[in-house]
């Protein structure tokens, strides 16, 4: 690290669990964000600011006046623009020493399992069921740790799935996915704009953790807020030994 960055990131390295080693960790990670909304806003800028290396950002939509209540990522200057370079934008004004890359597309197939498969962490900040098995099935398959989070209305999850450990749960584990689950989308049903912002910068918080080596991450464990009373409840996750995608079939 130089004088400037050694400047930059010293309220880190004032801490002794990260220090200079895990400050260079963080430098050298490459972080995959799939979605700059609600939770990919406070997620990228938080790992834009921590000092994460590389981030790439993915997202196929534009920004539209809906989207300023809570994704702060966006500006009403870029209402129109696509989503992903406008989330470029406002990391590089925040951090122009790493690199970010701005993919405005929706990443699938091969096309995904490349992105993750370069990555560190994959953090999935999407907002559909179908997107969020894809994602998981190409972390377990090059065991990379995903850091998944979700927030409707006025309720919000986040979970670890490290599928680096044999024993820990992945997101099938969870939600199988040949079962049916009520699609919910912010559109129709809203959503807290604060509550995203907590979700995503917990994500943020579990990425950093996961690739300083830092404490213990939620893996195993789904952490769900009822933000009208600030409740949380925390219940296990067991890993399906019968799962088809983390499974031993």
């Amino acid at each position: 690290m130089n004088d400037q960055q050694l400047l930059r990131y010293s309220r880190h390295i004032l801490l002794d669990e990260i220090g200079i080693e895990g400050q260079q960790k963080l430098l050298a990670a490459r972080a995959l964000v799939i979605g700059a909304g609600g939770l990919g806003s406070p997620v990228a800028f938080y790992l834009a600011s921590a000092g994460i290396g590389t981030i790439t950002l993915v997202d196929n939509d534009n920004v539209d006046l809906t989207n300023l209540q809570r994704q702060i990522l966006h500006t009403t200057g870029r209402v129109g623009q696509s989503k992903a370079h406008s989330g470029k934008a406002a990391l590089t004004e925040i951090n122009p020493e790493i690199t970010i890359v701005a993919l405005s597309e929706r990443a699938e197939g091969e096309r995904l399992d490349e992105l993750v498969r370069q990555a560190s962490v994959v953090l999935d900040c999407s907002d559909n069921f179908t997107t969020r098995h894809a994602v998981n099935r190409a972390c377990v398959a090059n065991r990379v740790p995903l850091v998944s989070g979700a927030a409707i209305r006025f309720d919000g999850q986040i979970s670890v799935f490290d599928s680096r450990n044999p024993d820990a749960p992945c997101y099938a584990c969870l939600f199988p996915p040949d079962q049916q689950f009520e699609e919910v989308q912010c559109a129709t049903m809203g959503v807290f704009a604060p509550l995203v912002g907590i979700i995503g910068t917990m994500q943020a918080a579990e990425a950093l953790k996961l690739v300083a080596a830092v404490g213990q991450s939620l893996a195993g464990r789904l952490l769900m807020l009822d933000a009208r009373s600030m409740e949380w409840t925390s219940i296990g996750i067991p890993r399906n030994r019968e799962c088809g995608v983390c499974g031993s079939h």
